[in-house]
């Protein structure tokens, strides 16, 4: 059915200005500057402005006149596509970032988008090759390919591309070429070895495995002067490639060799695409109806939200905090989960005087000797006076540990090297326990633990943390869990949010950060 969404105007565009029976549809000379500039974080572009108007425009048209075009069409003029973009989808649309992903909830508009884009750039562009992928045969074919054929093949002579079945390529009159793939297996990926593609297109993303979007991303380059490489993706919560995805675009926590400017997340919902709302109210219903996890991530596009999800009291938008001075007078304390050959933690934590916690510094690093992490704690810390630092039991082992001199344990090197310890009370049960406590809200109405947004790799880790099969309530020991066994070991030293809440005039005969000592088989600090 054709989507109603009226006609769309933009300035310094000339739609008059096309070549061969297709048009290049540039627009003219020093119009980039008037067209309209959307947030999407990315570099902005009016490569296709021209065919917006002009194919939209004329699509309304042709659409409230019931014609289509399996009625046929006149090759002397631009081609009509049904469809207009809502604007979520006018974003995605004018993003030219070299990674640009569109998503984050059911029924935003996502594949009707990803086929559009990928039509007005093979129309734009001539001689252009585009691969576009779902990660099984049936999705691709009932997806893309139908309604490719549907509105690009029809008509005859008058069609808009050519469609080759054995290759599943669309071959359009100007060259340009959109081939449709898929990748079932792992090594499905091998196909595509050698090929070049101007752009790819990841529909569903999280469907595929990191491996296969990083194997496939290596064919995404050009030789063209008038043309950059890029890769679209297509994504909601959940799936295998989620954690790839969520760093890339959510967290926005890149290694060596990824630009962040290279990379723009466009959000959109099921309530941005007006279509879908009109032609089904109850769609809404029907996700509000889902259990918490699935609502989570299919209506709200929470990235958050992971199956098995341990800690599912975890909210980006309640527990994390853009950084702020933290004020002399608050007393501090440090919690640390070793690791050499796995990265080993520090966590800086503040106390409020509402005896509210906020987790505001954080070290996150391997292969980091014992004595070197230790000049690196004091160096982060600067002058600011620490009331303790917990950390992990193990750290007091003399056997099998790493930065051995003369059978001194790595609690002994932290010592000599100025930063003295206090084993943290590892009760691990009890410790998520206290962890789950302290995300819980307070009864003013905010968590009674805040983490600055800088403590990023506390912050990724934390909502991916999944239930232990053998033990429910454990943690999984196949999860990156350091950050928050750092966290656990804090917590546990403090006392729990149900004890924080005292009468007023009440003194305390002791504060455990001015003086911490060890209560007798308790493993935390006293009160």
């Amino acid at each position: 059915m054709p989507i109603d969404g009226g006609g769309i105007k933009f300035p310094g565009v000339d739609c008059a200005q096309g070549k061969g029976r297709f048009g290049s549809m540039r627009p003219k000379q020093g119009s980039m500057a008037e067209t309209p500039t959307l947030p999407t974080g990315g570099r902005q572009s009016g490569e296709t402005v021209a065919a917006f108007e002009r194919l939209f425009r004329e699509n309304d048209a042709a659409g409230r006149a019931g014609e289509g075009l399996r009625g046929g069409l006149d090759m002397t003029r631009e081609p009509v596509l049904r469809g207009t973009p809502n604007p979520r989808q006018e974003e995605f649309f004018k993003a030219t970032a070299r990674h640009i992903a569109y998503g984050g909830a059911r029924g935003g508009g996502k594949s009707w988008a990803m086929r559009r884009k990928f039509v007005l750039l093979a129309l734009h562009y001539e001689g252009l090759r585009l691969l576009l992928l779902r990660r099984t045969f049936p999705e691709l074919q009932n997806n893309h390919i139908r309604q490719l054929c549907d509105e690009l093949c029809g008509g005859g002579k008058a069609a808009i591309a050519r469609y080759n079945k054995d290759e599943r390529t669309f071959t359009f009159q100007n060259g340009s070429i959109i081939k449709l793939g898929y990748c079932d297996a792992e090594g499905d990926v091998l196909q595509y070895q050698g090929q070049e593609y101007d752009v790819v297109g990841f529909e569903e993303a999280t469907q595929f495995t990191e491996y296969q979007m990083q194997y496939i991303s290596t064919t995404n380059r050009s030789t063209r002067k008038d043309f950059s490489p890029r890769i679209y993706y297509t994504c909601n919560p959940g799936g295998v490639g989620h954690d790839y995805i969520k760093r890339l675009f959510i967290d926005r926590d890149y290694r060596e060799g990824e630009n962040p400017e290279d990379y723009v997340f466009i959000p959109a919902r099921v309530t941005d695409n007006p279509v879908l709302m009109d032609a089904d109210p109850e769609y809404v219903k029907l996700l509000m109806a889902l259990p918490e996890d699935l609502r989570r991530a299919h209506l709200d596009g929470d990235w958050d939200v992971v199956s098995g999800q341990f800690f599912k009291e975890f909210r980006r938008a309640q527990h994390v905090v853009e950084p702020f001075p933290i004020p002399v007078e608050w007393k501090r304390f440090r919690a640390m989960d070793w690791g050499y050959n796995d990265p080993c933690c520090v966590l800086w934590f503040a106390v409020a005087p509402d005896r509210r916690l906020y987790i505001y510094r954080e070290i996150y690093q391997s292969e980091t000797l014992a004595a070197d992490m230790a000049r690196l704690i004091r160096q982060e810390n600067g002058l600011e006076q620490i009331a303790y630092t917990v950390a992990s039991p193990d750290m007091w082992q003399r056997r099998g540990t790493v930065d051995v001199m003369g059978g001194e344990s790595i609690a002994e090197t932290f010592l000599r090297a100025g930063v003295p310890l206090m084993k943290a009370d590892n009760s691990r049960i009890v410790g998520w326990q206290r962890v789950r406590e302290c995300l819980a809200k307070a009864p003013d109405g905010l968590p009674y633990v805040q983490i600055f947004s800088s403590c990023a790799n506390l912050v990724r880790t934390l909502p991916l943390l999944t239930y232990s099969r053998t033990t429910h309530e454990d943690v999984s020991g196949n999860c990156e869990d350091h950050a928050a066994e750092a966290m656990r070991y804090g917590l546990m030293s403090r006392p729990s949010p149900a004890r924080q809440t005292r009468p007023k005039g009440k003194v305390l005969a002791f504060d455990p950060l001015a003086e911490p000592r060890r209560a007798s088989g308790s493993g935390f600090m006293d009160l």
